[in-house]
């Protein structure tokens, strides 16, 4: 493909327009995840506190909030951490077994295809009340998502 001068001539002024001129998402886009996929057989695997964690993804959306998504597996009697709250909300999407949500000192019973989610800053904590282990995923979105 070759360009013209009068080509060249009229994309000039885009490109001289400063950064803060142009579309509010053009500087949220650039470094956005881009599409993919990630299959399951290679996500590695960490154990911290007897529990399976596979970090699936984490970076910026193209709308500028971060995104972090795991899968975790909890033994039967297991949590991953101590109760806390941080800025980005999460979501759990419960796969097998069942979990105790806790939020804000109510426990929630969640089984097979439930959801839970926590606004920000509502100290929260999961556990595995079942006889069997938990699966579950993990959505976290906002400030410090995935840090």
């Amino acid at each position: 493909m070759s360009i013209t001068r009068r080509d060249l001539c009229l994309l000039l002024p885009a490109a001289l327009v400063p950064a803060a001129l142009r579309p509010a998402n053009a500087a949220a886009q650039e470094g956005a995840l881009p599409s993919a996929m990630y299959p399951f057989e290679k996500l590695p695997v960490r154990t911290p506190n007897n529990a399976q964690i596979r970090d699936v993804l984490k970076g910026k959306l193209a709308t500028g909030e971060s995104l972090e998504v795991h899968e975790t597996t909890l033994p039967p009697g297991g949590a991953p951490h101590a109760a806390h709250h941080h800025v980005h909300s999460e979501m759990w999407l419960i796969r097998e077994g069942t979990v105790e949500l806790r939020v804000n000192g109510t426990s929630y019973r969640l089984g097979p295809g439930s959801v839970g989610f926590v606004h920000s800053n509502d100290e929260h904590g999961i556990k595995n009340v079942g006889t069997t282990p938990a699966t579950y995923f993990v959505v976290a979105v906002g400030p410090g998502a995935g840090s």
